[in-house]
């Protein structure tokens, strides 16, 4: 069966949930309930883990249980980074362990953000670890869209990469949402990836803003005077990222990058083909879930 065709038929009841109905709000004691559930054999010999909130795309339709974790973004001397939080020491369980956070626009941002999915075991997401390449994002070694193809393995991704982001659109969807990216981000020379999207758009530019936006698909997006004072601090210009795996089955969804996804009401949304599950990049919520422990 290809990626693009309807594992579960309509009348299934699983295929699609309502958009706007079951939200990030709801999935998100669903998801909290699921992981803690898979940690409480695992916490003992781990460390870092537990309940988190987090600051992320919320998951819109299908069986994700929650949003997606943000990444903050700033701008080196135009080229984009993460930003990743401080790191310090803290006791837990009568041992003293490392970790990495810090406050952000009224949050508190941290690893843990990042600790589902067996990310957890990255060499990318230990605190203290120094990638040789900085925490720039960084352009994979395989792109998911066309204008990408002219960069190498490694490439820092720019803003001049993204001046068409106001009229930019591959066919799928609405042209002028935002330009995006797919990219790795402080993992270059690890086992295992990072992986990352990236959208420019004038829509989290306007959020951040003013709160309120206008997008070019008609929909109009709105946040709390709280996500705004957010969003002001972690993304600039207009660029927000995020973690780029999926909270149900840790596969890697697509920003208008899958034909098949219109089918799904998702060609303006990020769209996982395993399952079809739906995220909304101009939606950023807060969720909550059980962090699952780094090894010890």
């Amino acid at each position: 069966m290809s990626a693009d065709e309807d594992k579960y038929p309509g009348d299934s009841g699983r295929r699609r949930f309502v958009k706007g109905v079951v939200g990030g709000a709801t999935l998100a004691g669903v998801g909290a309930t699921g992981s803690a559930a898979i940690n409480s054999v695992t916490s003992s010999s781990g460390a870092g883990g537990g309940a988190i909130e987090a600051m992320a795309i919320e998951n819109t339709a299908g069986p994700a249980p929650r949003g997606m974790p943000q990444i903050p973004v700033e701008i080196d001397g135009g080229e984009l980074k993460g930003v990743w939080p401080e790191v310090k020491e803290v006791k837990e369980g009568g041992r003293t362990i490392k970790v990495a956070e810090t406050e952000l626009g009224g949050k508190t941002y941290s690893s843990a953000w990042f600790q589902f999915c067996g990310v957890e075991s990255y060499e990318a997401v230990q605190p203290d670890y120094e990638p040789e390449q900085g925490n720039y994002f960084l352009a994979p070694s395989s792109a998911t869209y066309d204008w990408m193809s002219d960069l190498s393995e490694g490439d820092r991704l720019t803003v001049d990469m993204f001046s068409d982001y106001e009229s930019w659109g591959n066919g799928i969807g609405v042209d002028g949402l935002g330009k995006p990216a797919n990219g790795i981000w402080r993992s270059l020379d690890t086992e295992n990836d990072l992986l990352v999207n990236v959208i420019r758009s004038p829509v989290i530019e306007e959020l951040a803003a003013s709160g309120s936006a206008e997008g070019a698909d008609g929909e109009t997006y709105e946040v709390s005077d709280s996500v705004q004072t957010w969003l002001q601090a972690s993304t600039a210009q207009g660029f927000v990222a995020w973690l780029n795996k999926c909270t149900h089955f840790c596969c890697v969804p697509k920003y208008k990058g899958l034909d098949g996804s219109a089918k799904f009401d998702a060609a303006n949304e990020v769209y996982c083909p395993c399952h079809q599950s739906v995220y909304e990049p101009f939606s950023i919520v807060s969720t909550l879930f059980a962090a699952r422990p780094r090894p010890a």
